[in-house]
């Protein structure tokens, strides 16, 4: 390795150590005897920071309809789907999310960023404009800048300033991309809003709703069915399948020409091996149990109203998240550090989220709730939360 690059690295590394921004990998294994637990670095613990919404990961059921799969036809799919690695699984998959969110048609993607590259590329290229929520994952975000269209950001949740940024920039087509829940505050776009400035600006809306899926909704079909938005009005729906489904992937849903589009035009499915058929089996098996039981959804807004209103009790910072996601805002990094530390030393797996995932100052605990969680189990992380609260006031003094 040559001198400088030594150097370029050494000085990258010290910087994020020096900001507190250094990110390091925890060894995790499931407690198996303990639904909801965990063994972190060794230590058994309660996750609070896993996006397996339904509690669906560890399914029994899930788990044998991947082995049973698996043995049929093998781990790998071996090439890509245009190819020989589309199977009858990839197909019922795809025509089971298709009939679920209410489309003509859907396409399963390997993960939720390929299938983000991948619908910007396909539909996007120069003289285009698009149009992105300010605090927008980074999929979207790489997936915008990444088309060669002109990309502009608007402030967060707010459908006049996207709209005077599609109004603003001439343009031969116009996408706007926005999160349906947003992943770090755990809110959600006001879409019945955006799709009316789509409507008036000729602009296609895209959301990638890998956090509403399976969770938000009557029926757990999402944001957009949160929202009260109809299948028109949001042309290219992208949800992900390793989140609310606990398995693995994405899907692409909307009009049979927008999806036979992607299958020429997305290189993120076109050059890239088919997602493993068992996968594309288990993820099926998923979306039966979401339909089949509602009572996990129900569950689980439960837990939500319970944490919200005990932590508003203890004078913790909240966001306005109506979902899983529950962000206790602590600002530094070194606070959101500490808080987290005590959590692990309690038991509990809480993640310390800090820039550049979130703005400078914003650093956070990021708590999410699962359908396997018990009302015990939040009513001991509160507790955990409060204790730290008043150390850290005591040593704040």
């Amino acid at each position: 390795m040559s001198e400088t690059l030594n150097r370029y690295l050494a000085r990258t590394l010290a910087a994020a150590e020096a900001a507190g921004r250094r990110r390091s990998r925890r060894l995790v294994e499931p407690l198996v005897s303990e639904a909801g637990r965990i063994i972190v670095d060794g230590r058994p613990c309660t996750a609070f920071c896993s996006n397996d919404y339904l509690g669906l990961a560890s399914d029994a059921r899930l788990v044998e309809a991947l082995a049973l799969a698996a043995r049929q036809y093998g781990v790998g799919s071996g090439a890509s789907h245009l190819v020989s690695g589309h199977s009858p699984e990839h197909e019922a998959l795809e025509q089971a999310l298709a009939e679920f969110v209410g489309r003509e048609k859907s396409i399963v993607f390997s993960t939720g960023y390929m299938a983000n590259l991948g619908i910007a590329c396909a539909l996007l290229g120069r003289g285009d404009l698009v149009v992105e929520d300010r605090l927008n994952h980074a999929s979207l975000i790489d997936a915008g800048l990444a088309s060669g269209a002109r990309f502009a950001r608007y402030a967060h949740a707010d459908p006049d300033a996207a709209e005077a940024k599609l109004m603003h920039y001439r343009s031969r087509h116009r996408v706007l991309l926005t999160d349906g829940v947003f992943s770090m505050d755990g809110d959600q776009a006001p879409l019945a809003a955006l799709a009316d400035v789509c409507r008036r600006r000729d602009a296609w809306l895209v959301v990638d709703d890998a956090h509403g899926f399976g969770v938000l909704g009557a029926t757990g079909r999402g944001t957009s069915e949160a929202c009260g938005i109809a299948a028109e009005d949001l042309p290219v729906l992208m949800a992900t399948l390793g989140k609310s489904l606990g398995v693995f992937g994405a899907f692409v849903a909307g009009p049979a020409a927008l999806i036979d589009v992607l299958v020429q035009r997305a290189r993120t499915y076109l050059y890239t091996t088919a997602l493993p058929p068992a996968l594309a089996r288990a993820a099926r098996t998923a979306l039966e149990i979401v339909q089949a039981e509602p009572w996990r959804r129900s569950h689980l807004a439960s837990l939500v109203r319970r944490f919200r209103s005990r932590a508003a009790a203890l004078g913790l910072p909240l966001l306005p998240s109506e979902t899983p996601i529950q962000p206790i805002v602590l600002g530094s990094e070194r606070c959101a550090l500490a808080a987290s530390t005590h959590l692990l030393e309690t038991g509990f797996l809480v993640p310390a989220i800090r820039p550049p995932t979130v703005p400078a100052g914003a650093s956070r605990l990021r708590v999410t709730l699962s359908a396997i969680h018990q009302v015990e189990d939040v009513d001991r992380l509160l507790d955990a939360l409060a204790e730290w609260l008043a150390l850290w006031s005591a040593a704040s003094r």
